[in-house]
């Protein structure tokens, strides 16, 4: 019974040690495979080291480029509100210009036929008139015609 009982001890152990081999077998194929898993980590965690790396040169760049449009804008946007101003003064000369050429114009036509709309104007009085508009026009260089 005491050979019997060692015998059942032992073929007991060798079992354990079996399901041991077994189990440790298991656990190395899952370390192999974590290893793996890894190193593929480490390769995708690079990859977006670098990806991240392009990305804030890009976006320096796109600040930079933000920057000189900017201010290219500005500059722009500075001439045309001065281009405007210029517009409006030339507009407002020309729109002088056009009230005495149309006085002169008046003054210059000929009453043969009384038209309702006009006002009958005396010959001296439209003679006057033509010459205060005639003296009223000047030249860009401030001289009277």
């Amino acid at each position: 019974m005491s050979h019997l009982m060692g015998i059942a001890i032992e073929s007991l152990v060798a079992v354990l040690l079996m399901l041991t081999i077994g189990y440790c077998m298991l656990l190395n194929k899952r370390l192999k495979r974590l290893k793996a898993d890894e190193h593929s980590l480490k390769a995708t965690i690079a990859e977006l080291i670098t990806a991240t790396e392009i990305a804030e040169r890009a976006i320096g760049g796109l600040k930079h480029t933000v920057r000189d449009v900017n201010e290219n804008l500005g500059s722009q946007l500075a001439s045309a509100a001065e281009m405007s101003e210029q517009f409006k003064r030339q507009l407002a000369e020309g729109d002088s210009v056009l009230r005495r050429l149309s006085k002169i114009a008046i003054a210059a036509r000929p009453s043969t036929a009384p038209d309702p709309e006009v006002p009958k104007i005396s010959s001296a009085k439209a003679i006057a008139a033509a010459a205060q508009a005639f003296s009223e026009r000047r030249r860009a260089d401030g001289l009277a015609a």
